[in-house]
């Protein structure tokens, strides 16, 4: 086992795969890929629908054949890897500590480290439904490994809390399998997922999207027999008198994705509190020189396209660092993003004009519905991108283009905010 690397990525999934091609491609040999699970290609091995690619590939790929296309590169450009194993810690220094059953537990000095670990799923635990705790509640992406790799069905009568992604999708899977979904209830005026998946996985199967609404009480001991759901006020709070009992065999969780950060804190990496990931600048690098982060471990995307896209430029960074090492001024000159009026946050959270790109491309998420508003750019006090759009969604991430010619053409930018306005 080697004891010295010039760039280890955490995690590959699609965020690792692509940035171990990126920092290939920019001319760093020495790649390692240190990955849990026992394949590569992560969370898209057991997303069999279609949908992902059409920005990256321009054609409809399902999960596993868009993870195929990075995987068979990873090999063909012959980057190491090593499957089963379990990165442990990651020092300030960037000497990660991993462990399998092969090696025991190894350290590598790495040049530079790229997070990609992606994300999982907040569990029932985090929510104080009250009732009893029986068999047959299960995460959305739980209950889609076992439906799609393991080929179990969890249930025949479902009801599914939370509009993510992931339960929208296997509101149409179940259907699809024989299962009879009877209702998905969110806690929000709106719905978490794109509005491509409600339309395919909802209405197209005529399964009932109730807003505003929560779930009260879960019925059954052995297995859950019924849930109660209620419309919620503006204070989150169910209402009396406005509850719903639905017989279940199966309650499923779509309420919420949560970055896997715990080896980036332990690092002393800098979080942002909004997106529970790192604060990163315009390289995708952290507050601690030669560590990156990419995918969603970062923040949670809507779209692989865009993991691939921002893994692929932390790559690439990760490379300029190893071969040039760190830039002074890239913090001391540093611009600080500013989210405000509607815009949750930003990636990255500050810009260093020296290390810019021509185009940066800056991704947010807005906390409500807003329609026939602005998003808007402003350098200080001054708008200088005002961009109409018929409506935002929290469940769908914008972005503005920041250009690196209007940056420093103006004189002490001390921060850059962005917000949505309504004219």
């Amino acid at each position: 086992m080697k004891d010295k690397c010039d760039i280890v990525i955490v995690g590959g999934g699609p965020a690792g795969l692509a940035a171990a091609l990126a920092a290939k491609k920019a001319g760093i040999n020495d790649v390692f890929i240190l990955e849990r699970d026992s394949e590569l290609g992560g969370i898209l091995n057991q997303c069999i629908h279609n949908g992902f690619g059409l920005h990256t590939f321009k054609e409809e790929l399902t999960g596993p054949e868009y993870a195929d296309r990075f995987i068979e590169q990873v090999k063909a450009d012959k980057i190491e890897y090593k499957l089963d194993t379990a990165v442990i810690d990651i020092n300030k220094d960037r000497l990660v500590t991993a462990m399998n059953k092969t090696d025991g537990v190894f350290q590598i000095k790495a040049g530079a480290v790229v997070l990609a670990m992606g994300c999982r799923e907040r569990p029932r635990g985090a929510l104080n439904i009250p009732g009893y705790r029986p068999a047959g509640i299960f995460s959305a992406g739980t209950a889609q490994r076992l439906v799609n790799i393991e080929g179990y069905m969890p249930g025949k009568e479902v009801v599914i809390l939370g509009s993510g992604d992931i339960g929208l999708i296997m509101a149409r899977r179940m259907t699809l399998e024989g299962a009879k979904v009877k209702v998905v209830a969110e806690l929000m005026p709106y719905s978490g997922g794109l509005k491509r998946n409600i339309v395919q996985c909802l209405d197209d199967f005529d399964i009932p999207l109730k807003l505003s609404h929560t779930l009260v009480n879960i019925e059954g001991k052995d297995r859950v027999s019924a849930v109660t759901i209620a419309e919620v006020g503006a204070d989150k709070k169910p209402i009396p008198g406005t509850e719903e009992r639905y017989t279940c065999d199966t309650l499923l969780l779509s309420v919420g994705l949560i970055p896997e950060n715990e080896l980036s804190s332990a690092a002393g990496v800098e979080m942002n509190p909004v997106t529970r990931g790192p604060k990163v600048n315009e390289s995708f690098e952290t507050n601690i020189p030669g560590i990156f982060a990419c995918g969603n471990v970062l923040h949670v995307h809507d779209l692989v396209d865009y993991v691939s896209e921002e893994a692929g430029k932390a790559g690439e960074h990760a490379a300029a660092f190893v071969k040039d090492g760190a830039n002074p001024k890239a913090f001391s000159d540093s611009i600080e993003l500013v989210p405000a009026d509607g815009v949750r946050y930003t990636v990255p959270c500050t810009i260093a004009p020296c290390r810019m790109e021509d185009l940066l491309t800056v991704r947010f998420r807005v906390g409500a519905v807003y329609k026939n508003a602005y998003v808007s750019v402003y350098f200080n006090d001054e708008r200088v991108i005002h961009k109409k759009k018929k409506i935002f969604t929290p469940g769908e991430m914008e972005q503005v283009i920041l250009q690196k010619k209007m940056i420093l053409e103006k004189k002490d930018i001390r921060n850059i905010t962005i917000k949505i306005e309504n004219e």
